[in-house]
């Protein structure tokens, strides 16, 4: 991907990641409790303004949501924002996080699930989408004693995907990059009886055209195809945060019965779609999910 940016792209590239590099080393310097809601505010004001992700979010707001007020659009897209800012410093802050989670209550129907299959050994896919924080599910797990593992979509800026990897492997687990390469080693986790987390809101060239939010949107199977492949549970997980903006609700629901891909990604849709509904400020809008 890194070889497709022009030489101007390229620069680009770096200079944002220099900078974006320069707010985390200075935010990591603050003690927790400070540091997020720092970078929640920085985002929220300046990055996001200045990157488009503001405009972003408030066009698709006016897309999915054409019922909302525009006061409301703007509330739930600078919450979005300011979600965005809370979670990159979050996952940055890999140690303390985790500490965090090591005592955060874990409920939903599909803990048993999830207990029984890792004492049978059966391979779990653990899927969510860019929602509160997204990491938070994985750390508790982790803290647990879980060894889970995750493939990932890297970002188009390779000077900061670079670093931004090593923030995923500090949580535990095996990390594979989508392709070739990174879907084998994923497999074969998978067939040792592994647990993986798995992102599927985002646009992919080529994907199913299903149902979301109530338009369509270009949908990766790829979680449920794996999982009829392999025998693995696919379960819906989520991280909401909670009004301290520190804090987070882990829910696990029930798996998905296994029928076929487009069918079983279509709930997976829906279920994410009742998330965001619900708590529409902790999705992140500034995504180009419907192109």
């Amino acid at each position: 991907m890194a070889r497709d940016r022009t030489h101007k792209q390229r620069l680009a590239d770096f200079a944002a990641n220099v900078v974006l590099r320069l707010l985390i080393g200075l935010a990591l310097m603050l003690p927790y409790r400070m540091r997020i809601p720092m970078m929640a505010t920085l985002t929220r004001n300046v990055i996001a303004p200045l990157a488009g992700y503001r405009a972003r979010a408030r066009e698709n707001l006016a897309r999915i949501m054409p019922e909302l007020s525009q006061a409301d659009r703007r509330r739930i897209a600078d919450e979005a924002c300011a979600n965005a800012g809370r979670t990159l410093i979050e996952n940055y802050s890999s140690r303390e996080l985790m500490a965090r989670m090591k005592n955060a209550a874990i409920t939903g129907a599909g803990v048993l699930a999830l207990e029984k299959a890792h004492g049978d050994g059966q391979p779990v896919i653990l899927v969510t989408g860019h929602f509160g924080n997204y990491e938070a599910g994985r750390a508790a797990l982790v803290a647990r004693g879980y060894t889970i593992g995750g493939l990932y979509r890297p970002m188009r800026n390779a000077f900061f995907n670079e670093h931004y990897v090593r923030t995923m492997q500090a949580f535990g687990g095996p990390i594979f990059a989508q392709g070739t390469r990174g879907t084998a080693g994923f497999v074969r986790h998978l067939k040792t009886g592994g647990q993986l987390v798995l992102l599927f809101d985002q646009n992919v060239i080529g994907g199913a055209r299903l149902d979301f939010m109530g338009h369509e949107a270009a949908t990766a199977t790829s979680a449920a195809d794996l999982a009829l492949r392999y025998g693995a549970l696919l379960i819906p997980f989520y991280a909401t945060r909670r009004p301290d903006g520190l804090s987070f609700d882990i829910e696990f629901e029930a798996p998905i019965p296994p029928t076929d891909g487009l069918t079983m990604t279509q709930c997976l849709n829906d279920s994410l779609s009742a998330r965001i509904r619900k708590n529409p400020g902790q999705w992140f809008w500034i995504h180009r999910r419907w192109k």
